[in-house]
């Protein structure tokens, strides 16, 4: 639901306080409300934050709704559901007055965006996230869908994401699950029924 009835620039969003807990997203300079996310997506977003720290990925480096400023027409800010940071990033946010991803900071390593019912939501993970993403140079995209029961893995592949499906008990993998030496096996349906 598109709040805001005048378009904001990146400054007009860091600034916006309305004196509640509300979440928002920046749409091409339009505000939008993010409704509060269901059970099922906050254990799923949970079971791959403690997957990636049983991997060895640091807690420096791993953040939940943290928010990440995309290109687009307009000012965009994207709130995943989960990011992997690189070294580098989370040193960058260390000192940050905002927890939020600029353009002049390197992009996260892995963004994971698990998808909410309805079209809007599903036409924003799958078609309008991915192409910012991409375009961030953001090196991999996971799309996780508890309705349609399936995870898509997208990695940047010489400025385009190359996407893999996985359902079931097939075993996700990745590029950058191939970097953790401590991955164990994790199937799509494991991940998609929490």
């Amino acid at each position: 639901m598109t709040v805001a009835t005048t378009l904001m620039s990146l400054d007009d969003f860091f600034a916006y306080d309305d004196g509640t807990d509300a979440r928002y997203e920046l749409e091409n300079g339009e505000l939008v409300v993010m409704p509060p996310e269901s059970d099922r997506n906050q254990r799923i977003a949970s079971i791959l934050f403690a997957y990636f720290l049983k991997a060895g990925i640091g807690p420096e480096c791993l953040r939940m709704k943290t928010e990440v400023t995309v290109l687009g027409a307009r000012a965009t800010v994207r709130l995943p559901d989960l990011m992997v940071l690189s070294d580098e990033l989370a040193i960058a946010l260390e000192n940050a007055p905002r927890s939020t991803v600029t353009i002049d900071m390197p992009p996260p390593r892995l963004v994971v965006e698990v998808v909410s019912p309805g079209k809007k939501n599903i036409d924003r993970d799958y078609r309008y996230k991915r192409s910012q993403y991409e375009a961030r140079g953001i090196a991999e995209y996971w799309i996780v869908d508890p309705i349609l029961q399936k995870v898509t893995v997208l990695t940047l592949v010489e400025g385009l994401y190359e996407a893999m499906i996985f359902e079931g008990e097939a075993d996700i993998t990745s590029t950058f699950l191939a970097e953790l030496a401590l991955a164990k096996r994790l199937t799509a349906a494991q991940l998609l029924n929490p």
